[in-house]
């Protein structure tokens, strides 16, 4: 087993995932190495995270992925939804777990708050937002052609 996966795992149990106090359901994630599957099993109680290795038969989602690619979106890399409308991994059962993936997983390493972006175009220099003195001329915007 891969201590990467294991340590997502084990953060995931201690901390829990990100909104997710109106979930509840079971995820099993069978990750596909060279020479065996492993098996971990992630139950959510509105928002309480508990995670074991049994190989449960009767859970709300299994989802089959390469734990290459398991690690890569554990990090933050590649977005688990984009990744599973692209086939990368396999999803059996509700849909709603599927789309819940987004919030397990890290967001991307150079992923910032709405907010932040906001309050950083708020600041910028006043010329970026200059207003014309009374009586100048104003060249219109765009390439001045009527469309």
């Amino acid at each position: 087993m891969s201590e990467a996966v294991r340590d997502f795992f084990d953060g995931l149990a201690k901390g829990g995932g990100r909104m997710l106090r109106q979930v509840s359901g079971t995820v099993r994630f069978n990750l596909a190495y060279p020479d065996r599957v492993d098996h971990w099993l992630v139950s959510i109680d509105q928002g309480r995270i508990t995670v074991s290795r049994d190989d449960v038969p009767d859970v709300d989602t299994v989802i089959w992925a390469d734990a290459q690619l398991f690690l890569r979106m554990a990090s933050g890399e590649v977005k688990p939804l984009p990744a599973w409308l692209r086939n990368d991994f396999t999803a059996d059962g509700e849909f709603r777990l599927v789309i819940m993936l987004e919030r397990l997983f890290a967001p991307p390493p150079d992923a910032r708050h709405p907010r932040e972006v906001a309050a950083h175009r708020n600041h910028r220099a006043p010329a970026d937002r200059r207003q014309p003195s009374p009586g100048e001329v104003v060249p219109p915007s765009g390439d001045g052609e009527l469309p």
